[in-house]
């Protein structure tokens, strides 16, 4: 198998684990046919981007059948991570969806485990069987995805230091508000940020755009496309990782090269100023 070599790769949270900065994102993958969204995480895993997520959520389950036919044969080249709707995140409903996944999935364990979003059962007892899953094997790490300040920081009380392995946040040029408080606790509590739907589900700047020409420089000045440049300041900090979505071969192994790019310090800033940070907002921004 080949692999992009310069593609950076980070330690995801507290764990050992260097996972590629460019990984592949699936939510709303149920709506294009499944042998051509198949190719395409193929192709993205190829290309280095071996970091892949989804969630039983996606498709009813649908999406994760899909996943589980791209990574056969090549599990182990793969950091596989999936999510658990709150409702289902009883302890007992906790180990019951991991197993529904797994069978999925096609696999004997996820690298990571995620709680979609908060929800009304406790979170000792999700935390508790997250442990539980972790001592069978059955996942590697777990983390949370959509949790503000006091949530996460709530979370990482109850289970200890090291425990959560990442935040999965909206996060793209025209979305950073989580830089006012949330990335900078999950930078503390040693926390990776996940950046979700990186080109803004529709909301990518178009050339009559504000930020456009900076933007379209810094893509000349590397001989890039401005989406992989939009990808790149996405994953600037060391501990920022970003999951795009695509189903097109052509996306997937450009997304992947973005991986390789590293902006100066003066490019990074001008993008700041170009797509302003915004207004501090109370809880997580979402689509």
């Amino acid at each position: 198998m080949t692999y992009t070599p310069s593609m950076d790769r980070r330690p995801f949270g507290k764990t050992e684990t260097l996972v590629p900065v460019i990984g592949q994102g699936t939510w709303q993958m149920e709506r294009t046919e499944a042998s051509v969204c198949v190719r395409a995480l193929q192709r993205g895993i190829e290309a280095g981007s071996t970091h892949i997520d989804t969630a039983e959520l996606y498709g009813e389950g649908e999406v994760e059948t899909m996943v589980g036919k791209a990574i056969s044969g090549r599990r182990d080249d793969v950091f596989l991570v999936s999510k658990i709707v709150p409702s289902n995140a009883s302890k007992r409903g906790t180990i019951a969806a991991c197993n529904r996944s797994l069978k999925r999935l096609q696999t004997d364990y996820l690298d990571c485990y995620l709680l979609h979003w908060p929800g009304n059962h406790p979170l000792g007892d999700t935390v508790g069987a997250f442990e539980e899953l972790v001592e069978a094997g059955k996942i590697r790490s777990w983390g949370v995805s959509n949790f503000d300040v006091k949530q996460l920081e709530a979370i990482v009380d109850l289970a200890g230091p090291g425990r959560v392995a990442c935040n999965q946040v909206l996060y793209h040029l025209n979305e950073r508000t989580i830089e006012h408080e949330i990335a900078e606790v999950c930078r503390t509590l040693k926390v990776s940020l996940v950046g979700y739907s990186p080109f803004g589900s529709g909301k990518f700047p178009t050339k009559s755009s504000a930020g456009w020409n900076v933007l379209e420089t810094i893509a000349d000045a590397h001989n890039a496309s401005p989406r992989q440049i939009a990808l790149a300041f996405l994953v600037r900090e060391p501990s920022y990782f970003t999951i795009p979505m695509s189903t097109k071969v052509k996306h997937v192994k450009e997304n992947a090269a973005a991986g390789a790019i590293q902006l100066s310090n003066r490019e990074a800033n001008l993008l700041a100023d170009a797509f302003p940070l915004g207004p501090k907002r109370t809880g997580v921004p979402t689509l």
